[in-house]
């Protein structure tokens, strides 16, 4: 056996074997990452402190029914007096 073809022997099965891990971590990874997310920190990317609760637990419940009576609220009247600003208290902008 030259040592061509024995390179080819060794490298051929080790290609295979990186392609098929590989491929199996992006279906581990989907799996996973549904609910690892909840366990690791933000600062390592992680959820954020205000992420909303996951569907089909109790707090989630509560926040639906918090949204959406915010949602039924009126909408509070914006102030006149504050969005309107008067051109006499501008200076020229050079």
């Amino acid at each position: 056996m030259s040592s061509r073809s024995r390179h080819l022997a060794v490298l051929l099965p080790l290609a295979l074997l990186i392609a098929c891990g590989l491929g199996g971590c992006g279906t581990i990874n989907e799996k996973l990452a549904d609910g690892m997310g909840d366990f690791i920190p933000q600062w390592l990317g992680g959820l954020p402190a205000d992420a909303p609760p996951r569907p089909g637990t109790p707090q989630y419940e509560e926040f639906m029914r918090e949204r959406e009576k915010k949602r039924l609220e009126p909408a509070a009247a914006p102030k006149e007096e504050a969005s309107q600003t008067s051109a006499s208290g501008l200076s020229p902008v050079h």
